[in-house]
């Protein structure tokens, strides 16, 4: 009996060994063919934006594409879902924004839960979003502009890329804290948003550095103020919402990279590693600073005690500003 006992103990510490081998084996030899990278967005939209820098030097540093592939929808929630269903093999990928954890709270039934259902790689990018407004609006800054929409009572729009998006969330906020009665313009994405800003069919949107940088210096939109607490430092003329007189504003946007939950921890490490190094290089902070981003990497741990923190965040901001899908 001792000897059947032993002979069992000897087989499962041989097979639980041969498994951690096998779970090495497969992280050492990853990536051995193309990893598709989801963007629940449209294309050239801000997280899109830094997607392709992410995924440029992926291919670069890891020998194999990272191929990046849109699906927008449903406040991102279409390609969150089709990443929540992927094989979690580490060849199917998700970047995402603050909205991961917005969709929650204004999306009943999601087929995937926030948390659970993945397994966070690494934090990649923080950002403000700018208030921004087309030059026919007659306001110089935040006061003015406050004062502007009370005076026309929802005749003052905000464009953002979908309901329940990041941008719908700034918007909401503003409006909750100020009491300007901004009426709120769902586009399928941030690029539409932009393009209609551009041309004056909507007055103003909170959008991504990227696009008031695309846009302010040549004079097509105005920039009034930033969301963050700090100035961004591409726009340093640029004041933040708490300094134009909305005592308390602070939001910013993320974005983080996540695997399908039951992703091989050795893969979810290898890539967490391989992003942190990325960027800490000149190069990739360089190209990450002129998209309008700061880089601000975590371990997988840290994702995952933040993922949790914003969904209550956020799910505060939500009710407090009593924002709902149009």
């Amino acid at each position: 009996m001792r000897h059947a006992a032993s002979s069992w103990v000897l087989g499962l510490a041989l097979a639980l060994g041969g498994a951690a081998a096998q779970a090495q084996s497969a992280a050492a030899g990853y990536p051995n063919r193309p990893v598709k990278l989801v963007v629940p967005f449209a294309p050239g939209g801000f997280t899109d934006v830094v997607a392709r820098i992410l995924g440029h030097k992926l291919s670069q540093s890891m020998g194999q594409q990272f191929v990046i592939e849109n699906k927008a929808g449903a406040g991102s929630t279409i390609g969150t879902d089709l990443v929540a269903k992927a094989p979690p093999d580490g060849y199917t990928l998700l970047m995402v924004s603050s909205t991961h954890v917005i969709s929650p709270w204004l999306y009943r039934n999601l087929p995937y839960d926030p948390v659970k259902s993945f397994a966070p790689v690494a934090k990649l990018v923080d950002s403000p979003y700018v208030l921004l407004v087309h030059p026919k609006v007659p306001a110089k800054n935040v006061q003015e502009f406050i004062a502007l929409a009370k005076s026309a009572p929802e005749k003052v729009h905000y464009a953002s890329s979908g309901n329940g998006s990041a941008q719908h969330l700034m918007g909401g906020l503003f409006a909750a804290m100020t009491g300007a009665p901004l009426k709120h313009v769902p586009y399928k994405g941030s690029s539409g948003a932009a393009n209609d800003l551009v041309a004056g069919i909507v007055e103003s949107s909170f959008a991504g550095v990227p696009n008031a940088l695309a846009q302010v210096p040549q004079g097509r939109l105005k920039a009034l103020a930033v969301t963050t607490a700090k100035r961004a430092p591409q726009l340093p003329d640029v004041p933040t919402l708490q300094e134009a007189g909305v005592a308390g504003y602070d939001a910013s946007v993320w974005l983080a990279l996540l695997a399908p939950a039951g992703t091989p921890p050795e893969i979810v490490h290898k890539l967490s590693a391989e992003v942190a190094k990325l960027m800490a290089s000149p190069e990739t902070k360089k190209a990450l600073f002129d998209a309008g981003v700061e880089p601000s990497p975590s371990t997988p741990q840290e994702m995952g005690a933040y993922l949790a923190v914003e969904l209550e965040r956020w799910g505060k901001v939500v009710k407090d500003a009593g924002v709902k899908l149009e």
